[in-house]
């Protein structure tokens, strides 16, 4: 089977995620959640106590950077790889809100991209790949062969996370989830390195009114069609 390189983008609680790891699953391929990768980054930020008041010290950040080791491993109870930092399982610590409330102003570090982007195109040098971000095709996989953009209304968002977080027992409030939902947009779209954007070739998908099945639906039919079209390429 002729294997593709697969970049999903978009806005943050848009589900990323979860198509990737599901399509990945569907097709025999890796999946790499870069956004996990940002949000380990976070926590040892957090841990190291680089995070004070509220300020982030950008420059020790910088100079923690080589102590920073990041890789997956497979978790076959769950089925998809899970995010080691410094050879400990972060999986559930990085989807907390504190983390959410940071890792945006840590993703804007132009040496953190470089270090994670460099890990990241290793990860999908042989193809057989599908990654999701915020700049996965814009600057991770320029070349990708299928790029997606995934976009909802912030509300919508806000509300899947808040549920999520809910489940996981967090106490959070929704207008708590919603402000960070709209500052991560904020910082995302704005910064000067990688800045959140859709690719030129990338397809939109809105799921504002969309369930999970009909997205899965859409993004693996969409999907087929580029490996069917490689096939007769080759």
């Amino acid at each position: 089977m002729s294997k593709i390189t697969i970049a999903i983008d978009g806005y943050s609680s848009t589900g990323k995620s979860t198509i990737a790891r599901q399509l990945a699953k569907t097709l025999g391929y890796i999946y790499v959640d870069s956004g996990a990768m940002y949000r380990a980054v976070t926590l040892y930020a957090l841990q190291a106590e680089l995070i004070r008041d509220g300020q982030l010290d950008k420059e020790e950040l910088i100079e923690s950077l080589p102590s920073i080791f990041l890789h997956f491993t497979f978790n076959p109870k769950k089925g998809f790889a899970e995010v080691y930092l410094n050879n400990k399982n972060v999986e559930s610590d990085i989807r907390n809100l504190e983390v959410s409330k940071y890792v945006s102003l840590v993703a804007e570090i132009p040496e953190v991209r470089r270090k994670l982007v460099a890990i990241q195109q290793e990860m999908g040098k042989n193809k057989g790949v599908v990654m999701d971000g915020r700049d996965i095709g814009t600057v991770v996989f320029p070349e990708a062969d299928l790029k997606l953009f995934l976009n909802a209304a912030p509300h919508i968002r806000a509300t899947r996370r808040y549920k999520e977080l809910l489940e996981r027992g967090d106490e959070v409030t929704f207008e708590e989830v919603l402000q960070n939902v709209e500052l991560r947009d904020r910082i995302d779209s704005t910064r000067e390195a990688s800045p959140l954007k859709q690719a030129e070739d990338a397809i939109v998908i809105d799921n504002t009114d969309m369930g999970l099945k009909e997205q899965f639906e859409r993004v693996l039919n969409l999907t087929n069609r580029v490996i069917d079209q490689k096939k007769k390429d080759a």
